[in-house]
């Protein structure tokens, strides 16, 4: 018999907080930003969000949670590929407590295409996935805040103030807001590695119905 499956539930399981542990440390073993619990939560309450602001169904923005939390669990195998190997491991856990299977597709789909490598917001859970997920660039991501260490991934990271997710009120734009130090990183440098993502982000709001906006520092770039 199916159940009805919580984000709460699932961060019960100790084979999951097992999977995203060793994730976050396989990425710092390559000198990645966090990818562990922090980021895992944060995504799962973002994607959850989006949904919910635009007045869907609260039970899509419970899979979008939990598609979230789940996205990055694939890098405790390895880094190429995670998004598959996420999914692979999802599907096993979430059968395991009895998902129905409507549901899980929705898991997968999202867990699957969150990387804008290959990645395709196919339905709405993954859409919501996808945006939260590149929204995630905060100062507290980098592990080595030493200037003469960083790398440009660190320095644009580190240099973000703070990021938040909106829906305007007329539930027609999703705005990335991000406030950034351009002592330390300019804005450039944002465009320079993240552009695929905002592509992708694009993509993902127009799926939901919505355009897509960059605003940082107060203003609107995309």
């Amino acid at each position: 018999m199916a159940s009805i499956v919580t984000l709460d539930d699932v961060k019960r399981r100790e084979d999951i907080r097992i999977y995203i542990s060793r994730a976050d440390r396989n990425m710092e073993a390559i000198g990645y930003t966090e990818h562990g619990f922090r980021h895992a939560d944060i995504v799962a309450e973002r994607a959850r969000q989006i949904i919910l602001s635009l007045g869907r169904d609260p039970r899509e923005a419970e899979l979008a949670a939990i598609g979230g939390y789940l996205h990055d669990m694939g890098n405790a195998a390895t880094r190429a590929e995670h998004g598959q190997v996420a999914v692979m491991l999802a599907y096993s856990v979430l059968r395991e407590m009895d998902m129905p299977a409507a549901e899980l597709a929705e898991i997968m789909a999202a867990v699957g295409n969150h990387e804008e490598q290959y990645g395709n917001p196919f339905g709405a859970v993954a859409a919501a996935v996808v945006i939260a997920d590149k929204s995630d660039v905060a100062r507290s991501r980098v592990r080595d805040i030493h200037p003469s260490r960083y790398d440009e991934h660190d320095r644009v990271n580190y240099a973000t103030m703070s990021s938040s997710v909106t829906v305007n009120h007329e539930r027609t734009i999703i705005s990335l807001n991000l406030q950034i130090d351009t002592e330390i990183a300019p804005i450039m440098e944002y465009f320079e590695l993240f552009l695929d993502r905002m592509v992708m982000a694009r993509r993902a709001a127009k799926m939901l119905g919505c355009d897509f906006e960059l605003v940082i520092n107060g203003t609107k770039l995309l």
